[in-house]
């Protein structure tokens, strides 16, 4: 069974630190910045996040879950990823169970010590055991406007 995410004091630390080093242009390759208004107060919130990106597109990936973010980018239909001086827009979509399925896989294989206690399934599993962990994880297509 997967754990549950819970925000820690030294998580919430973390995320605050690596905020304040990504809007200075500094940070772990990978890393951006997301943000996205509040679906209830229009208020732009911002949490780090580790897009997918390959030929085919990017992709935001929800490891811990369906939180926050992923309900205002549900709502908004956009996001701004930014790193330092560097910002861009764009609309999103929510994949279905089956297009997310490869994109999980290959986000798990990317990041399997950081994110890897979130999932039922482990790294080497088939794509069709991660088709399942898509609505506990859900996956975003990045469009340019």
């Amino acid at each position: 069974m997967a754990r549950a995410y819970r925000p820690t004091l030294s998580g919430r630390l973390r995320d605050r630190v690596m905020t304040f080093l990504l809007t200075k242009g500094v940070g772990p390759p990978g890393i951006h910045l997301l943000t996205v208004p509040g679906r209830r107060t229009g208020i732009p919130r911002t949490t780090p996040v580790a897009p997918l990106e390959d030929d085919e597109g990017r992709w935001l990936v929800a490891p811990y879950g369906p939180g926050g973010w992923v309900r205002n980018a549900r709502a908004a239909g956009r996001v701004t990823l930014s790193r330092g001086r560097t910002s861009e827009s764009f609309a999103v979509t929510e994949l279905p169970a089956a297009e997310a399925a490869p994109i999980l896989k290959r986000y798990l294989a990317e990041h399997p010590r950081s994110v890897g206690a979130y999932f039922d399934v482990g790294k080497d599993a088939a794509v069709e055991e991660f088709a399942a962990e898509a609505a506990r994880h859900p996956v975003f297509r990045l469009e340019a406007p």
